[in-house]
């Protein structure tokens, strides 16, 4: 082994691989097959595979030398396209072990530093291998058990253990699901299955590694679109108009953080909708609730309030043409940065806008375009990279049935991938531990968000990373919170507390559209732009008191100019002029922008705490 004079021991420094769970559950297994042996622990030193697209093992070290590569002749083989065939190498020479890499083509490194040459390592190092790939230098501790398994952390070991296939939430307890002619719905599903996916492995992949920037706090997320879409809804204006929109937030977001935005859209699939009952009563006339396109229709009749398994499949048709045309509109350079022209909306020439607002809007569009040009001329070429951006589609994953259709392993990746969306979520009503929902999603490759309401005890938000997560995948994880305003400074706390704890890596995530419901004298229903300005500030209170970081906000928004929420300069009175929507309100285009003016704010006060501040492990 080289002296310590050529090949220093790096430190473990705050590095994107540290504060994994030290209690996660370690199957051993010593070849691609995954065979599982319990014994041999108690004297040799192993490898933890934490990260990455082959599933999770551990790899026991019972030898003088072994080469991690994607080669099948390699001692421990693990199939990822970032992996050299021979990448790296452990060598033990009397008790020592050091770490080499091999000439990969990606790097290896230690602490999150690269290596060069042969590096000692002791418990607890972190090594990654290429852009994705984490292991764990561990030693057996005193308290496992000779020839026994070691324990399990709460809901970790569940999740691990049980056997899990895309159609094992059929045994589970399900709620919010619709009563299907069994037949009708057979058909339906087998021209599901049949058809491409609609988002690749490799997007789902590359959306998890930048929501692992944003758990690092180098990245902000932006989630928003309508509260459920429509098929009608399908059509140029509409969906160009839900882009534009978007992309506006995010400029203002990302101008002020400094940090790129991640735009997560609430489009091309989020034609689903929970109920707070299963039936709706007009006039003496029971039937059941309308829950979305995906499954029946508005209209108040036996005949389209019934769940038709066909509506799946035109659902996944809108999704596809939304998708082909929002991508032919980033294509097209419709989000350029380059041209602040494109985001402009008729919104800006309402007189209701306040010059303020108007005018720092423009004068922002215009710095951004000013250095962009700069670069580009600079640079004598195209700034794609860093002037087009991207987008990700997400929708509550409520109705399984479509979402086991388009579940699927790839070639060249372990796992199997929900191909309807790039993220996503749980809600509030479907987030049992022992129910449908948690069962199927604890088996997909995708990140996943879980919303978590006023009434969520900490230990179950613990337990439900956990079992969602039990190899505490850099990330996987968004945690969604939506409790009301003046909910905030009293429950949040507690659950920021358990998570850092538990040293659970998630994405903290603000929704302060759906705690905040009112219905108006009137009867209808509507959302208070002040409690959900009220609901963000507290957030960032807390998050700022408790030393966590607020890493992304999820609305509920529109291009339309709609008349939904009141405040921002709308009444009630003004309620029945565009009340558009068939599900829940949502902020138009003038409350947006206003609402990211504030965000924006909060988002430099925040950074300004966090960089005099070290944040807490696992945040």
């Amino acid at each position: 082994m080289e002296n310590e004079s050529n090949s220093p021991k790096l430190p473990n420094l705050a590095t994107e691989d540290e504060d994994i769970e030290e209690t996660e559950f370690r199957q051993a297994a010593t070849d691609a097959s995954s065979k599982v042996i319990v014994a041999g622990f108690e004297a040799h030193p192993y490898l933890v595979l934490l990260g990455g697209v082959t599933p999770r093992r551990v790899f026991l070290l019972d030898g003088n030398e072994h080469v991690i590569g994607r080669s099948t002749e390699s001692s421990i083989h693990i199939v990822e396209s970032g992996i050299s065939r021979s990448h790296a190498r452990v060598v033990c020479e009397g008790s020592e072990y050091a770490i080499e890499d091999l000439d990969s083509a990606n790097g290896t490194f230690l602490n999150g530093k690269p290596i060069k040459g042969r590096y000692s390592l002791t418990a607890g190092d972190r090594i990654r291998l290429g852009p994705s790939v984490i292991l764990r230098f561990e030693w057996p501790s005193d308290a496992d058990d000779e020839g026994s398994e070691i324990p399990a952390s709460t809901g970790t070991h569940r999740a691990l253990k049980d056997p899990w296939s895309p159609s094992s939430w059929q045994s589970k307890p399900a709620v919010q699901l619709p009563n299907y002619d069994p037949a009708e719905l057979a058909r339906a599903l087998t021209e599901l299955r049949r058809l491409p996916g609609l988002v690749t492995s490799w997007e789902i992949e590359h959306l998890k590694s930048l929501i692992a920037e944003a758990q690092n706090g180098d990245r902000f997320l932006l989630q928003g679109g309508d509260c459920a879409e429509m098929f009608e809804d399908c059509e140029p204006k509409t969906i160009t108009d839900k882009l534009k929109i978007l992309l506006q937030v995010s400029l203002i977001l990302t101008h002020a953080a400094r940090k790129p935005v991640i735009r997560v859209g609430r489009f091309a699939g989020q034609y689903a909708k929970p109920r707070s009952s299963p039936t709706e009563t007009r006039n003496g006339v029971e039937l059941p609730s309308y829950v979305g396109d995906l499954v029946n229709r508005p209209e108040f009749s036996a005949a389209a309030r019934r769940a038709d398994p066909q509506l799946l499949v035109r659902g996944y048709n809108h999704a596809s043409l939304t998708l082909n045309f929002i991508r032919a509109l980033s294509g097209g350079g419709l989000p350029d940065l380059g041209r602040p022209d494109a985001f402009d909306l008729p919104n800006f020439d309402r007189k209701e806008l306040s010059p303020e607002v108007r005018n720092e809007y423009a004068r922002m569009s215009r710095q951004i375009s000013e250095g962009l040009h700069f670069l580009r001329a600079m640079g004598e070429g195209s700034l794609e990279n860093v002037a087009r951006v991207e987008f990700f589609t997400s929708h509550e994953g409520l109705n399984l049935a479509y979402e086991q259709a388009q579940t699927r392993q790839v070639p060249r990746r372990d796992g199997w991938y929900c191909q309807t969306a790039h993220m996503p979520w749980i809600g509030e009503r479907t987030r049992a531990l022992d129910g449908a929902h948690i069962e199927f999603f604890r088996g997909i490759a995708n990140p996943i968000g879980v919303k978590i309401g006023p009434k969520a005890a900490p230990r179950d938000v613990v337990a439900l990373l956990r079992t969602l997560n039990p190899s505490n995948e850099p990330g996987k994880m968004l945690l969604i919170i939506r409790m009301g305003a003046g909910n905030v400074p009293s429950k949040l706390p507690p659950i920021i507390e358990a998570v850092t704890r538990a040293r659970c890596r998630v994405l903290w995530v603000s929704d302060p559209m759906h705690g905040n419901g009112i219905v108006t004298k009137t009867g209808i229903k509507t959302r208070d732009f002040t409690a959900i300005l009220q609901e963000v500030e507290e957030t960032f209170d807390t998050h700022d008191a408790c030393g966590s970081r607020l890493g992304g906000v999820h609305f509920e928004l529109t291009g339309d100019d709609v008349t939904e929420c009141i405040g921002a300069g709308l009444t009630e009175a003004d309620l029945d002029t565009r009340y558009l929507t068939t599900c829940d309100p949502r902020l138009n285009r003038k409350q947006a922008v206003e609402m990211a003016f504030c965000i924006a704010r909060r988002i430099v006060t925040s950074s300004v705490r966090l960089a005099s501040s070290r944040p807490p492990p696992g945040i």
